[in-house]
């Protein structure tokens, strides 16, 4: 099913020229995370913006992901569980890299996960994406 996106902004198309979100919107998106958080919300389609603090090993049960830590600019940290066999790997990831999505988070008690960060081949969800020094993997 397709989930209404609380932002007004589309997700690029694979495009590396796609328009990076504006401040506003970013700053929008980090309050609807924090508020997520604190209500215990799930299943929420959002676009943001985070430094990368941990990169994890990945996950290679059932679908394989690549996983790591981001903090936004509020302080709260997400998990991000990108899926490497759906989506490329993000290259040279780093502690210290920006990291753009546009994803589903998922509520948990450390802060939430992202999800969704790539497309989706059976076209019933909206397809997410990750944008790393300027190159969109989805």
């Amino acid at each position: 099913m397709n989930r209404p996106t609380p932002q007004q902004s589309s997700p690029p198309q694979g495009s590396p020229q796609a328009p990076v979100a504006d401040n506003r919107t970013s700053t929008d998106a980090v309050e609807q995370l924090k508020q997520a958080f604190e209500n215990r919300q799930s299943d929420l389609q959002v676009q943001a913006s985070g430094v990368v603090t941990k990169v994890l090993a990945d996950d290679n049960k059932g679908s394989r992901h690549q996983r790591f830590i981001i903090r936004l600019s509020s302080g709260q940290t997400l998990l991000v569980a990108h899926n490497i066999d759906l989506a490329p790997r993000v290259a040279n990831l780093k502690m210290g890299d920006t990291i753009d999505f546009y994803g589903e988070y998922e509520w948990n008690s450390q802060g939430g996960v992202i999800h969704w960060t790539h497309h989706d081949p059976d076209k019933t969800h909206p397809d997410g994406w990750l944008r790393h020094r300027g190159k969109i993997y989805q």
